[in-house]
């Protein structure tokens, strides 16, 4: 059976809705002051913001500095699955983890929102992957990452069945600093186009686009169907200061673009069309962690729903909206209970 909704987007009816691929993070989240802030950024050149990557000794180091730290299991596809579920779809993961104490919680964790999750852990080698978030009072995020284990996922790790059986395999883009990581890429590419599926990517960072421009574009232009970004992050894929200029550079190679822009919104862009969607301001705003993940969990759970562009707009901006409402990138109120 085919759907169709009404812009016209065509996606096939599937066991799951989505599947996505990336790194499997645990998040360790503290509130910290400005001053620590600069402090660390003046002697470790981290950019408030941005995700850093960080080795096995920083991140105990920068543990030492927390005062009450959040553990939850997290990673950019991981929390977009996580609320892709809180909507009431359902859908499936394919991440590395390590077969330690991290590991299994994250395995818990996904297996417990109902999210299918059979990629086999790495047995030996690298510990499970973990961020240390620090949030300052302005509610920005400052991501140090040790990769671990995440980056050990190969192509080998990539379920053709349930690729197969998804409407729409969903990549994250902080994966690609991995060549096998990247290749898994590619392979996921290679079977959503066997099995006439979509495939849907997300810039994650400015960082990750500054670093794999001409990389990110090839895969855009011959494989992405669905992609998502902020506007820094598409203004740095075209090397422009104008995101006007961006989004007419976008428009030809993508079926669908939705670029967010904070609190002035977001912007869906076909070929052919272009949509304004309202922010819904949180009643506080608290932490941006995770606010382009449960963006694209909304949007991509209101088109694989067979909704039109502009209600897969509204979800997304009910779900960003909850995201930033508290601490921690996961929902903490059921989606579906929002809508």
């Amino acid at each position: 059976m085919k759907d169709y909704n009404r812009k016209g987007f065509l996606l096939m009816s599937a066991k799951y809705g989505l599947t996505g691929i990336g790194n499997a993070i645990v998040d360790i989240l503290a509130p910290v002051s400005e001053d620590l802030l600069a402090q660390q950024t003046a002697a470790r050149g981290m950019i408030k913001g941005s995700m850093n990557l960080i080795d096995v000794a920083r991140a105990q180091e920068l543990y030492a500095l927390l005062d009450n730290p959040t553990e939850m299991s997290g990673g950019s596809a991981g929390n977009t699955m996580a609320a892709f579920a809180s909507f009431g779809g359902k859908g499936g993961y394919i991440g590395k983890v390590a077969n330690d104490t991290l590991g299994l919680t994250f395995r818990k964790d996904m297996t417990a929102i109902g999210v299918d999750f059979p990629t086999d852990p790495l047995e030996h080698g690298a510990p499970t992957a973990q961020s240390m978030i620090l949030i300052t009072p302005d509610a920005q995020r400052t991501m140090n990452t040790y990769l671990g284990a995440c980056v050990k996922l190969t192509p080998a790790d990539v379920n053709e069945e349930l690729i197969a059986n998804s409407q729409v395999t969903y990549l994250e883009g902080y994966l690609f600093d991995e060549p096998e990581a990247k290749e898994a890429f590619y392979t996921a590419a290679r079977f959503v186009e066997k099995h006439g599926r979509k495939l849907s990517l997300t810039l994650s960072d400015s960082f990750c686009v500054n670093r794999y421009r001409a990389e990110f574009l090839h895969l855009i232009e011959n494989h992405v169907d669905i992609l998502f970004a902020n506007e820094d992050e598409l203004k740095a894929l075209f090397e422009t200061t104008d995101l006007s200029v961006a989004i007419d550079y976008i428009r030809p190679l993508c079926e669908l673009t939705a670029v967010t822009m904070g609190e002035n919104g977001s912007v869906i862009v076909t070929k052919d069309s272009k949509t304004a969607i309202p922010a819904i301001p949180p009643a506080q705003l608290v932490d941006t962690t995770g606010a382009g993940d449960a963006y694209a969990a909304g949007f991509l759970f209101g088109l694989t729903s067979g909704k039109e562009l502009t209600e897969c707009g509204r979800l997304a901006s009910v779900a960003a909206t909850e995201a930033i409402s508290h601490i921690g990138p996961r929902p903490q109120t059921k989606l579906r209970d929002l809508i």
